[in-house]
Order: C-alpha cells, then sequence, then structure tokens
C-alpha cells in the first residue's frame, strides 16, 4: 500500500485537499503521495520553455510548480508528514483512479480548476468516487472539529467495508460514532417492488433497528472501544444524512445500497451527499 494519494491541480480547492490528505497521512502513520495528471503530452505543443521566455517556463515546469507548492502546503499542514510528489502523464480523474489501486485512501477536493462553476462537485472527485479501488475523501464542507463520524447506515452487503472504515475511523480520531438509519416505508427489493399502500409502521420500524443492529455488529466486535449512538429515522435516507452532517466531522457512506438501479456505481444517496454535504466525506467501495 502507498498510503494517501491526492490529486494537485494548483487551485484552492486542491490545496486544501492536500491539507487534508497530509494530516491524514500523519494520522495513519503512512506516506503521503501527491500527483499531478499532466494531459499536455497527448496534445501537439511545445512542453519545454519558450525560446523568448524565462527558462522556468514551459508546461512541464508549471506542472512540476504545481507540485512543488502542494508538497510545501503539505509539510506546513503536517509538520512530520512523510510526503512525494510526482507529475503522471494522463487526465486527472485518470491518474487518481490508477493511483487509488494501491492506496489505503484517496482524498480529492469538491471543485478544481477545471469544468463548470455551477457544478457542486467535480468531474474528477465524481469519476475517482465511483470508480476508486480504495475509500475516497471528497474534501467539502466545514467540517465540525470535534464532531462524530456519521455513518450512513442501509443494511445491505454492500455498505458493509463502509461500516467497518467508520468504525476504524471513529477509532483513529478518538470520538463517537452517529450511526443512521432512515426509513420511510417495508424494504423494497429493487425499484420495481411494489410497496404495499397500508402497513403496520411499529413492526417496520422493528425490522429496521433489527437490520441496523446486525449491520453494525460486527464492526462493534471488533472495536468494542467505540461509542456508538443510533438514530433510527421514519424519514427520507438523503436529507436526514445531509442534516446531520451539519455536526459531524465525517461522514461515511457506501458506494451503493438497497434499492435503486444495479448497473450504476454510485447510489442515489451517495451521489445526494458527495454534492449538498455540510463536511468531508468518505466513499466506500465493496471490494
Amino acid at each position: 500500500m502507498t498510503g494517501v494519494v491526492v490529486g494537485a491541480d494548483g487551485s484552492a480547492c486542491g490545496l486544501q485537499a492536500v491539507a487534508v490528505a497530509a494530516r491524514e497521512a500523519l494520522l495513519r502513520h503512512c506516506p503521503l503521495r501527491v500527483v499531478h495528471g499532466f494531459l499536455w503530452p497527448y496534445f501537439p505543443v511545445s512542453l519545454s520553455p519558450s525560446a523568448v521566455g524565462p527558462p522556468e517556463g514551459g508546461l512541464r515546469n508549471e506542472a512540476r510548480r504545481i507540485v512543488g507548492e502542494a508538497l510545501e502546503h503539505a509539510r506546513k499542514a503536517a509538520p512530520g508528514v512523510e510526503a512525494t510528489g510526482e507529475v503522471v502523464t494522463g487526465s486527472a480523474d485518470a491518474v487518481l483512479v490508477a493511483e487509488s489501486r494501491g492506496a489505503d485512501l484517496a482524498v480529492v477536493g469538491d471543485r478544481g480548476l477545471g469544468g463548470f462553476g455551477g457544478l457542486l462537485l467535480g468531474s474528477t472527485g465524481v469519476q475517482l468516487s465511483a470508480h476508486a479501488g480504495c475509500p475516497v475523501l471528497v474534501v467539502r464542507g466545514r467540517p465540525e472539529p470535534d464532531g462524530p463520524v456519521l455513518l450512513g447506515v442501509d443494511g445491505s452487503p454492500a455498505s458493509a467495508p463502509a461500516v467497518d472504515f467508520a468504525f476504524a475511523e471513529a477509532e483513529l480520531r478518538g470520538v463517537p460514532l452517529v450511526a443512521l438509519h432512515a426509513w420511510t416505508g417495508p424494504v423494497s427489493g429493487g425499484p420495481g417492488d411494489m410497496l404495499p399502500l397500508a402497513f403496520d409502521a411499529d413492526l417496520v420500524a422493528a425490522e429496521e433497528e433489527r437490520l441496523m443492529a446486525e449491520a453494525l455488529a460486527g464492526a462493534r466486535a471488533d472495536r468494542p472501544g467505540v461509542a456508538v449512538e443510533e438514530r433510527l429515522l421514519r424519514t427520507r435516507t438523503r436529507p436526514a444524512l445531509i442534516e446531520a452532517s451539519r455536526e459531524a466531522q465525517l461522514l461515511v457512506v457506501g458506494a451503493r445500497g438497497r434499492g435503486g438501479f444495479t448497473g450504476l456505481l454510485l447510489g442515489a444517496v451517495s451521489q445526494a451527499v458527495l454534492h449538498h454535504a455540510e463536511c468531508p466525506v468518505a466513499v466506500v467501495h465493496k471490494r
């Protein structure tokens, strides 16, 4: 494993992600790798300094400057962190996805230099969250420094790695874990299933409570020192998680859950919190 990997693009948002990644690496006692996706070699343009310009000019030197600035920023944010950097040929999203396959954690800002200013989450963040080979931390919002780790629980087998990750993060940070499970009706097997018009809410609530207890049981046994607050709410999942994220330092969700269309790499809940959460969001795939 290479530790923590983060993308650098020279933007203010990118530098914020680098600082967060450096602190995450220091917290985990692992190295930090800063990468810059350098797309220009694929185009018929000169990468070297202009004959009439300064020797430090040129596209390749600019890419190296971005990495150097990011490394300096990382060491200031987390003194003592072991950090290295590299300019890697390829688009930012392709480079980060490839780097994530050997990493413990991949970090990216919610916005970068490219894309459209009106979008809430940049394309690199979307692509990395959908395709990464390790948990992805999207830096966004204003995290509550002393807040808990917030975990979205849906009880699906695909979400089990997110449960384990959230418990590990809470233990690592020395904070409680808030496990939130929201429901509005009986469990549906898929988007084509018909929900009954009438149901016993008490029976459904008891079943949802059992589902959450089973989802947390293994991680609870593995990490008995983590204090857990269970929140079982009869409401829609997306707004419940977004509201609860205001008091959290980290929100953890699985990439996919119950319901929705199985062909999608990111479920509706994970997409919603990536765009609207008030704190950083970790998306954890089932490997």
